[in-house]
């Protein structure tokens, strides 16, 4: 990776990480785009393991505020979706896998925008749980379900609930990935490399969160997941 692309990289974690501490989730559709374009190779272990420290820290600082039954059945779903995203990304070649990354992070950006919000029953936190398990395995954006179905939570609540859920979810990931052999040498050097550039993303929220309306952010980070998802598409499909 040259130096312009690693600095792109890193400046695409910091916002990411800055909007994922900020509102609790979106770290993989606004970073993901962005990375797939410069190093598709960083995609998904790295990223999902620059997830899980932001995650940690967000989860950590908003403890008080999760909401553990939630978190629980969420759970339950992630477990099975785990191990078919693993299987998912152990058998698609990786530009079926790219375009797929991109169609998450555009169906993410539609239902988001339309305001869809489904009921938070049980059967509900399990399937998006076990949906938010493939496509985090598999694309590192494991974010749209859980928002959609917890986004009547608001502040610290749905950032903690969601760091929560999202800190073992990932974990659960990782684990995967390392069985399946996507998670190497090269995925950790990565991830190594990104962690200041994601802590000063969350450093940065601290800042922002006394200034700018969450919902502006919100919006920002639809707008640019958007663009990011069908710049991805057209490199993979259109002609060159």
């Amino acid at each position: 990776m040259s130096v312009l692309g690693f600095c792109t990289v890193a400046g695409a974690v910091m916002l990411a990480s800055c909007l994922q501490a900020s509102i609790g989730f979106g770290i993989g559709m606004l970073a993901a785009p962005v990375i797939a374009l410069v190093d598709p190779r960083l995609i998904p272990g790295t990223l999902i393991m620059v997830a899980t420290l932001v995650t940690l820290i967000v989860a950590v600082r908003e403890r008080e505020d999760i909401d553990l039954h939630g978190t629980g059945w969420a759970l339950v779903g992630r477990v099975p979706g785990t191990i078919a995203g693993a299987l998912l990304l152990a058998t698609l070649p990786e530009r079926a896998l790219t375009v797929m990354l991109a169609g998450v992070v555009l169906v993410g950006v539609v239902l988001t925008s339309v305001g869809w919000i489904p009921t938070p029953r049980r059967r509900n936190v399990v399937l998006a749980g076990a949906t938010s398990g493939v496509l985090g395995t598999a694309t590192s954006i494991g974010g749209p379900p859980m928002a959609l179905v917890w986004q009547r939570n608001s502040g610290a609540r749905l950032r903690g609930t969601m760091s929560g859920f999202f800190l073992v979810g990932s974990m659960m990931s990782i684990a995967a990935l390392t069985l399946t052999g996507a998670i190497d040498g090269r995925t950790v050097w990565g991830f190594a490399a990104l962690v200041p550039a994601a802590v000063i993303g969350y450093a940065l929220s601290r800042r922002i969160n006394r200034f700018l309306d969450p919902k502006r952010l919100r919006w920002l980070a639809i707008g640019a997941s958007a663009v990011g998802a069908v710049v991805l598409i057209g490199r993979e499909l259109l002609p060159i």
